[in-house]
């Protein structure tokens, strides 16, 4: 045998020694102040210290002294303390708790903890449960404790779900009322209720569901009135239903059960606006606004029908579009392209034409009155259809009194009747929208017609894309190997300006035609049809009213 020591360093299963010390460290804990009633920190940390000194322990650090829960070990002060322990330069032999359960609620990752410790010879020490950890039994007593631990924190947690589920079956919210919304005391009784910022966040949904605004774009109408909200937090604020009057929860499993809070909006609205959320697939906005590139998501490569990119080249400074297409080669300044677009724009204009600008502008207004008179005549029908509806609830309220009818059937008929003259209401709303003052509105915007270049010059970016949308639905298209653009589709009324302005030309110069390429609106229409195309510029009255 003495023969072999030195094939000694390559035997398996050596023991490893490893020093222990006398230096220890502290970890106190509580999940929440109430318990605090129970296991003061103040008082798990006396007595860990009171043990450390009777057994003549070094204290090299105390940890915790906070509210963390047990239940999961992703807690900063234990991890702190775990990071200490491995790393510290004086070796620590021991970690002192009140009772087991301070260290950890977690089962068996715990378990696994307290071993990988134990291998670095760092034992668990708990005050109030004596044992010696580096013995097979003394570990064996703490994996029970720790197991127990977690199986009290299981059915502490099950009595708990079950008082949630049964709260929020009757309408109850358990946890603190979401953004947006205070809770007030009310005879005795918990509510709640829109505060300032809900009201103002109600009307971000309506901004959402009416006019299909960017989030950026609702951030700044919110900032402006007061109320500073991160553009990002608005889709989670959209898509939870508590705002409309619906409760999700994990105690529900699945369910949605209707609450006893405040509406911020209808569930009309609120579906509304998350239908408009999954058109964008991404879940997030893309910002495009770029004063050097208006075009940019308007301008279509000829060649393969993808969008152009807009970029800036820095080093000359200099704006360009450029398909993505690979081989496509098809780019273009941006300087060029919007010249071009300019020119395009004038000939869509009134400008020098006080003819045709006279007679387009009594066109319009001949056809918007003919439109409110077609409106005002439907209107005596609504108000006549109300009052037939306000009949009929007199009459079952008087069948009710003379027992004629059953309080069921009474309140089956009224809500049907009282929905019926709810969206009599509505329709009749709609039709008492009119122009206060017709022929400014009109003069208005036949300025803004007169002449396009210069007003889509001084256009801020997105007013530029909706007049480039207006006049082009379906975009324009770049050719490089002719040097031209080209659309598909243009907007009737200003197809018929166009034409307008070519017979004038025509007579005047002899030849006219219109810088782009429209196969299908070349044919010219009849009179009665440009006549009716006018009728497009009726909404546009109703914004300068």
């Amino acid at each position: 045998m003495k023969g072999l020591v030195l094939f000694d360093q390559f035997a398996k299963g050596k023991s490893q020694h490893l020093k222990r010390t006398n230096n220890c460290v502290i970890y106190t804990r509580v999940s929440s102040k109430e318990q605090e009633l129970g296991y003061s920190l103040e008082t798990q940390r006396k007595a860990c210290e009171e043990y450390a000194k009777k057994h003549q322990y070094s204290v090299m650090g105390v940890f915790g002294g906070t509210y963390e829960s047990a239940k999961t070990d992703e807690r900063k002060e234990f991890n702190r303390m775990l990071s200490f322990v491995k790393k510290s330069r004086e070796k620590i032999s021991y970690i002192i708790v009140y009772s087991v359960d301070r260290f950890s609620r977690s089962g068996a990752n715990a378990i696994y903890i307290k071993d990988q410790l134990r291998e670095q010879g760092i034992y668990l020490v708990a005050v109030t449960q004596p044992g010696d950890a580096s013995t097979s039994s003394g570990d064996f007593q703490q994996n029970i404790q720790i197991i127990f631990s977690q199986y009290d924190n299981q059915l502490r947690r099950e009595k708990c779900m079950a008082g949630v589920r049964e709260a929020l079956m009757k309408g109850e919210w358990c946890h603190k009322a979401p953004y947006g919304y205070d809770e007030i005391k009310e005879n005795g009784k918990r509510k709640i209720v829109l505060n300032e910022k809900g009201k103002l966040l109600q009307r971000a949904f309506h901004w959402k569901a009416n006019e299909r605004i960017t989030h950026t774009e609702i951030s700044e109408r919110l900032e402006a009135l007061g109320l500073k909200l991160d553009e990002k937090r608005l889709s989670g604020y959209f898509r939870n239903p508590f705002y409309c009057g619906l409760m999700a929860h994990s105690a529900l499993k699945g369910q949605l059960v209707e609450g006893n809070q405040e509406k911020m909006v209808s569930k009309e609205v609120f579906l509304k606006v998350n239908e408009i959320l999954s058109e964008n697939k991404h879940g997030y906005s893309c910002h495009e606004e770029s004063e050097h590139i208006p075009l940019k998501r308007f301008l279509r490569c000829d060649h393969c029908g993808s969008f152009m990119r807009g970029y800036v080249v820095k080093a000359k400074n200099l704006p360009y579009y450029k398909c993505n297409t690979k081989g496509c080669g098809n780019n273009k300044s941006a300087r060029e392209i919007h010249t071009f677009f300019e020119k395009v724009l004038a000939s869509f204009s009134l400008v020098g034409n006080d003819a045709i600008r006279g007679f387009v502008a009594k066109q319009i207004m001949a056809n918007y009155n003919k439109e409110h008179k077609e409106k005002d005549q439907s209107k005596e029908g609504l108000k006549r259809q109300i009052v037939e509806i306000e009949k009929k609830l007199e009459r079952l309220e008087e069948r009710l009194i003379n027992e004629e009818l059953t309080l069921e059937i009474f309140n089956k008929f009224t809500e049907k009747l009282k929905q019926e003259r709810l969206d009599l209401e509505k329709n009749l709303v709609k039709t008492q929208k009119r122009v206060s003052n017709l022929e400014n509105c009109v003069n208005i915007i036949m300025d803004f017609a007169a002449n396009l270049p210069k007003a889509w010059g001084l256009m801020a970016y997105k007013d530029k894309q909706l007049l480039q949308f207006l006049l082009f639905p379906e975009g324009i298209r770049y050719s490089k190997k002719i040097n031209q653009c080209r659309t598909t589709k243009v907007n009737s009324v200003f197809t018929y300006i166009a034409h307008l302005v070519r017979d004038m030309a025509e007579i005047k110069m002899g030849d006219s035609k219109l810088l782009f390429e429209i196969p299908h609106l070349v044919v010219r229409g009849t009179s009665r049809n440009r006549t009716r195309d006018t009728r497009i510029f009726s909404p546009l009255l109703y914004q300068l009213s």
